[in-house]
């Protein structure tokens, strides 16, 4: 993250506090000649009080005012830490909203969540101290290098000279501390992203006897976070320390240097010499101060490093246009036109697929396990992006389509549907897009075979549902999914083997309610029961991600061999395809 980003970005703010920082240094400048001043009047020119009476008003007129503006300063660095920290959080969010379902699937959770909210509030000291301490270390020592110069060449000197040795090591020191800092915000990362998965898979652990390993796991990565944080307080104590030794050296080479001038060869008066020892400490603080926040700023950078590489990372997504889907009776018409999409390099690539989905088709996508099915049906849903041919629908390409206009006419059923932690009403009136009434979703839940599930309830839709859908069985995770179909009335309902893992009686339920979705929408399905294969339509047989054959069952049956086995193989007990 670079000066050039922040000033691009807050180029007001940035203007604002070197307007503070030119404020400030008048202030300090003043501050020291009142002071100077009022000490030589009384203690040296022997005057009596109501002599300096104007000069103690001037001097709490710029105490006040250099109050006020480091206060304002202060403020200003909060508010454009506040206002950072959400413009990034709000790109990660967009980020991994934008996401494909591939990439959505990567990585740890716990590590997203670490980088959304620890690596992006880490940030925080380097907008609110950092910047603002580098805007008056560049502005406010060298009005004070002027002032000394005006008044006494040799202190300006020995300024220049010691005041290099601050920001050496300020340098030398920060980049021990980024380094660190990089590691210890991979240690959080790794460390959340392995206690999240820990909590979810809980139950498999215990079953497997298994908890103890991943406790000793989660306890070694806790104490390299530990080892991580410590090392960077090791860093900063010792910068502490050698800041201050050098201020302290520095002020005091100066103040050994007006003290052979004043009393040895009296080349200097009283006033200019305790004016510039009062200046010299300023002087010296403030490129002290910035040393001391180059330590956080630092810090900032590395939790900064992890931000901005998760916004830089590459993202496949659909680029969608701005077409409206006009809405009539009919489904839209689906062309596949020699589409394909490859995933990484020496991964599984899914090519020249060439078909079309008329309205109110029932169609069934089959083939053996990693052929290409899932990823298919993810394209016609416009969740992974095309990488050759394209898709037409109602004769324009998909990308053309808005996304909330394509989406406002699908509905897709995955195997794993997912409940938010919420009642039961809640998570079915997530399939609308406006805010359902009461007797809608009931409805919905009745055309989705749960009223019976429901009514036995205490608390009927308003019992609580826990998060990833716990207490609920796999059917009626699927039932509800289906009950937000319903409500949503889709023009095109996408399954993807949504009765795996279910006993028959109750997939039969769930295809007697996706039989009535059907009425009055395209239905696309990853088949997996060979009786709902012998009701498609048109069946699409998929093998190592090309399109084998197309037709209805018992064409398949008669001139792909291929299929022929693979139905004949399942066919002896378990009814698969």
């Amino acid at each position: 993250m670079s000066g050039a980003t922040i000033l691009s970005r807050h180029k007001k703010t940035v203007l604002f506090l070197c307007i503070l920082a030119v404020l400030t240094a008048v202030m300090i400048v003043l501050q020291a000649y009142f002071l100077a001043a009022i000490v030589e009047s009384i203690f040296v020119q022997k005057q009596v009080f109501s002599h300096v009476t104007w000069m103690l008003a001037g001097l709490l007129g710029v105490f006040l005012l250099r109050t006020t503006s480091t206060y304002i300063g202060r403020r200003t660095g909060i508010a454009m830490a506040a206002n950072a920290k959400a413009d990034y959080r709000q790109s990660l969010l967009d980020k991994f909203a934008g996401k494909s379902v591939l990439q959505a699937s990567q990585g740890q959770a716990g590590g997203k969540v670490s980088v959304v909210l620890d690596a992006v509030d880490d940030m925080d000291s380097y907008f609110s101290n950092y910047i603002p301490q580098l805007i008056q270390a560049s502005i406010i020592p060298v009005i004070i290098l002027a002032t000394a110069f005006s008044q006494h060449v040799n202190t300006g000197l020995i300024m220049i000279i010691t005041a290099p040795f601050i920001p050496i090591f300020m340098i030398i020191i920060g980049m021990q501390t980024k380094t660190k800092s990089e590691e210890q915000q991979e240690t959080l990362s790794a460390f959340s992203g392995q206690f999240l998965d820990a909590l979810q898979g809980l139950t498999t652990l215990k079953l497997y006897r298994q908890s103890r390993r991943q406790e000793k796991a989660m306890e070694t990565s806790s104490l390299r976070f530990r080892d991580a944080t410590m090392e960077i307080l090791k860093i900063a104590f010792t910068s502490s320390f050698m800041l201050e030794l050098i201020s302290m050296l520095s002020i005091g080479i100066v103040a050994l240097e007006l003290a052979i001038q004043l009393i040895i060869y009296e080349q200097v008066s009283f006033f200019t010499a305790f004016f510039l020892l009062i200046l010299a400490p300023e002087f010296y603080t403030t490129l002290k101060e910035l040393g001391s926040t180059f330590h956080s700023g630092q810090t900032s950078k590395g939790a900064a490093t992890n931000v901005l590489n998760e916004l830089d990372a590459e993202t496949q997504t659909l680029q969608w246009g701005d077409m409206e889907l006009a809405s009539g009776d009919a489904p839209p018409s689906i062309q596949l036109q020699h589409a394909g999409y490859h995933y990484d390099e020496g991964n599984f690539s899914l090519e020249d697929i060439h078909t079309a989905f008329p309205p109110y088709g029932n169609i069934a996508i089959v083939g053996r396990s990693g052929s290409g099915k899932s990823t298919l049906l993810h394209l016609i849903a416009g969740l992974l992006p095309i990488k050759e041919g394209t898709i037409i629908i109602n004769g324009h390409p998909l990308a053309s389509y808005s996304e909330t206009a394509w989406f406002e006419q699908i509905s897709y059923i995955s195997q794993h549907p997912y409940l938010f932690a919420g009642t039961i009403a809640d998570n079915i009136a997530i399939g609308s897009n406006r805010k359902p009434t009461r007797a809608d979703i009931q409805h919905a839940a009745e055309q989705a075979g749960l009223k019976t599930v429901i009514s036995q309830l205490e608390n009927g839709y308003d019992t609580p549902v826990g998060e990833a859908g716990r207490g609920l069985s796999g059917g009626e995770m699927q039932r509800l999914a289906l009950a937000r179909a319903f409500l949503k009335q889709p023009a095109i309902i996408l399954f993807d083997e949504p009765t795996t893992g279910l006993d028959l009686y109750t997939e039969r339920i769930l295809y007697s309610s996706i039989n009535q979705l059907a009425q009055q929408a395209t239905v696309i399905t990853v088949a997996h029961r060979l009786y709902t294969i012998k009701d498609a339509d048109a069946i699409l047989f998929l093998k190592h991600g090309r399109l084998l054959a197309e037709g209805t069952h018992i064409e398949l049956m008669e001139n792909v061999p291929d299929y022929y086995d693979m139905v004949t193989a399942h066919e002896g007990g378990n009814d698969h395809a």
